[in-house]
């Protein structure tokens, strides 16, 4: 699924047991549609987004609540329970790419390097041209 959202609130980011970076956050779908000559808001679809590692961390200091962003990612059944256990279903989004939406904005782009430190295990350094050194454990 391919589509342009904005968020909701700015993303959450934790990380699992193992050290790993994941990063939730909430996209509001508007439809938008031309009737009579004038543009008429219709339905707003909101999808639970999540994204793992180095994008996790990205996302989490790049965006913020009302950033318009161009999402793409795998779509999957998202089945839970509710407090009054009730069983929902809904879907959520596991993100691939994500950026900003510049129709109505601009942003300059920079390549930090970020250092990861897992638990018990060495340190991975992202190096300027996007590589990586040390041991990749995730």
């Amino acid at each position: 699924m391919t589509g342009i959202g904005t968020l909701t609130a700015s993303p959450e980011l934790r990380f699992t047991p193992n050290g790993v970076a994941v990063s939730n956050f909430t996209l509001a779908f508007n439809e938008r549609f031309v009737k009579d000559g004038e543009w008429q808001d219709g339905n707003t679809t909101f999808l639970r987004c999540v994204a793992w590692r180095d994008m996790a961390q990205n996302i989490a200091e790049s965006l913020e609540k009302g950033a318009r962003v161009l999402v793409s990612g795998d779509l999957r059944p998202n089945d839970y329970e509710d407090e009054d256990g009730v069983q929902r279903y809904g879907f959520e989004l596991l993100v691939v790419e994500i950026g900003p939406a510049l129709k109505f904005a601009t942003v300059k782009v920079g390549e930090g390097i970020r250092v990861d430190v897992e638990p018990e295990k060495p340190a991975r350094t992202r190096t300027k041209g996007g590589r990586t050194s040390g041991r990749r454990t995730n």
